[in-house]
């Protein structure tokens, strides 16, 4: 994500807490020949993602859905998808702006929490032209850094990541990022 607004971190509490508030009554204990293992394959898979949105003069709206899968204990592959909407009132007329792409990411737990992430990320973008108009443009970034994951419950688990986009060109004005590093923060939900 670009930014990390208060809205954005307002939205994602308002999505995690109700999970604070659900409670599982406990269920009788199932004889021994009865009892289903889980499968391995099912408790591999993690989904997510994250949401985000401004309002005043420039209105933003993201949605960035998260799907992935432990490879390993320590290893795990993802795909995130997203979609950016944008109204800049600074201008008369507004200019709406569009983005969307997708990033593909690897992470490696270190130690605990800590992972070290590398991440692929297609950007198709809009900007606007001399002309007083808007013109689309694409981008390939290459990032990589480290995070932290905040369990907050048995599946569920908040994560923030900072990378550094190594194919950053402080020469292009019309760049998809304003910045070589990058802050994300979302959700993830293991089943």
């Amino acid at each position: 994500m670009k930014k990390l607004t208060p809205a954005v971190a307002v939205a994602v509490l308002a999505l995690a807490l109700p999970t604070f508030a659900q409670a599982q009554e406990p269920a009788e204990p199932a004889p021994e020949a009865e009892a289903k293992p889980k499968s391995a394959m099912k408790d591999r898979f993690f989904v997510g993602g994250g949401i985000g949105a401004t309002f005043g003069s420039v209105d933003y709206l993201e949605i960035a859905p998260l799907f992935g899968l432990k490879v390993v204990p320590r290893v795990e592959l993802g795909f995130q998808p997203f979609y950016r909407w944008t109204n800049d009132g600074r201008y008369s007329p507004s200019v709406e702006y569009t983005d969307y792409g997708a990033r593909v990411f690897s992470r490696f737990r270190i130690v605990s929490n800590f992972f070290l992430e590398a991440d692929y990320q297609f950007t198709s973008y809009e900007y606007l032209n001399y002309y007083g108009g808007t013109t689309r443009a694409s981008n390939n970034a290459f990032l990589a850094g480290a995070g932290y994951t905040m369990p907050l419950g048995r599946n569920v688990g908040l994560y923030f990541s900072a990378l550094y986009d190594f194919s950053y060109d402080d020469n292009d004005p019309y760049g998809a990022y304003d910045s070589p590093v990058q802050l994300q923060f979302g959700v993830a939900v293991g089943f």
